[in-house]
């Protein structure tokens, strides 16, 4: 399948939840917000949502400074 993360197209061999594509990518949870087509998903819902076959992702890191 395949889906569109941060502008770009991306392969993926199955739907997955966002916990899983995050995982998968090796990002830290903790440290990004995610949006699903077009709608920001909470991090209590990062493993019940699912990221399905055309769907657009976007991941924005947080970033600290002064």
């Amino acid at each position: 399948m395949t889906i569109k993360l941060n502008g770009d197209l991306h392969d993926l061999p199955a739907p997955l939840s966002v916990t899983a594509l995050l995982t998968q990518l090796d990002i830290d949870a903790r440290r990004v917000a995610v949006e699903l087509n077009l709608a920001v998903v909470k991090k209590a819902a990062y493993d019940s949502s699912i990221i399905a076959d055309g769907d657009e992702v976007e991941i924005v890191n947080f970033v600290g400074g002064g």
